[in-house]
């Protein structure tokens, strides 16, 4: 691959069953979360699940499986920041 062209990202799916239930694949790292917003990360790109009463009811690094339990309001993608600008800087914007 010569440097100039654009590395092909690593495939994920976002399943939404009834607005209660989410499944995520491709998922790099769960960065934080509380009952209102869920921080995850795919390759060079972050979402953000937002709602009511979620809940991580599990994620797997090895598989990149993601299941997220509540009320699911939004889902929204940003460009990722570096590791050391960190959850707090997304948060605090």
């Amino acid at each position: 691959m010569q440097k100039n062209e654009p590395q092909e990202k690593k495939r994920h799916d976002i399943f939404i069953e009834g607005r209660k239930i989410l499944k995520a694949t491709g998922v790099s790292d769960v960065e934080g979360f509380d009952e209102t917003k869920v921080y995850a990360m795919l390759e060079g790109t972050a979402f953000t699940v937002g709602g009511k009463g979620l809940k991580v009811i599990s994620f797997s690094s090895e598989t990149g499986d993601l299941r997220i339990e509540g009320e699911i309001d939004s889902i929204n993608y940003t460009a990722a920041l570096s590791r050391k600008a960190g959850i707090f800087s997304r948060i605090f914007r």
